[in-house]
C-alpha cells in the first residue's frame, strides 16, 4: 500500500511541475504578446482642402527597436487611394514622386512633413472637413500594421 501511495505522490509531483511549466510557457507568451510594437506614430494631421482635391497627411514615425523599418504601403478606409510620396527640388521647380518605401532606423524617427515625404489621399469615401479624424493604415516591413487617427486641419490652421 505503501508504494501505490508513493506512485501517486510521483505523479502528482510530475504533473505539477508540468503545469507549472505550462502556466509559465503561458505568462512568457502573454508578457511578449503585450510588449509594445518598435514603432509608433505622433503628431498625425491631414491638411485639408476643398473641392475635392487631394489632401496631404503628416506624421512623425518613430522606432523603439534595434533595427531599422520600413514603410511599405498605406491604406484608408476614408480615401480610395493613399500614397506615399516625396517632394523633390529640381533647381527651381518642384515635383511629387511616388515612393516604394521610407526607412524609420533603429531607435531613431523619421518626420513625414510638409516640403519633404507625405502621405497622399485622394478620392475621399465620405465628406471629410476641418475638425474630423480620418484612419490610415500604415503597414511595416516587420509585420506591423498601425491604425492611426489623423486630425484633419484647414490650410489656415496649418501655420
Amino acid at each position: 500500500m505503501n508504494l501505490m501511495t508513493t506512485k501517486v505522490r510521483t505523479l502528482s509531483a510530475s504533473a505539477a511541475a508540468a503545469l507549472s511549466l505550462s502556466l509559465s510557457l503561458a505568462f512568457v507568451s502573454h508578457v511578449q504578446a503585450a510588449a509594445p510594437q518598435a514603432i509608433t506614430a505622433k503628431d498625425a494631421w491631414v491638411r485639408w482642402l476643398p473641392n475635392n482635391l487631394p489632401a496631404a497627411g503628416y506624421v512623425t514615425l518613430v522606432n523603439a527597436g534595434d533595427k531599422p523599418v520600413d514603410l511599405v504601403d498605406v491604406s484608408s478606409s476614408d480615401y480610395g487611394d493613399a500614397m506615399l510620396h516625396q517632394t523633390v527640388s529640381n533647381g527651381s521647380s518642384q515635383k511629387m514622386v511616388m515612393v516604394d518605401k521610407l526607412t524609420v532606423p533603429a531607435h531613431g524617427q523619421v518626420a513625414i512633413a510638409p516640403g519633404g515625404y507625405h502621405l497622399m489621399l485622394e478620392d475621399a469615401k465620405h465628406k471629410i472637413a476641418p475638425g474630423d479624424t480620418v484612419h490610415l493604415k500604415l503597414k511595416f516591413s516587420d509585420g506591423a500594421t498601425l491604425d492611426t487617427p489623423f486630425a484633419v486641419k484647414s490650410p489656415a490652421q496649418t501655420k
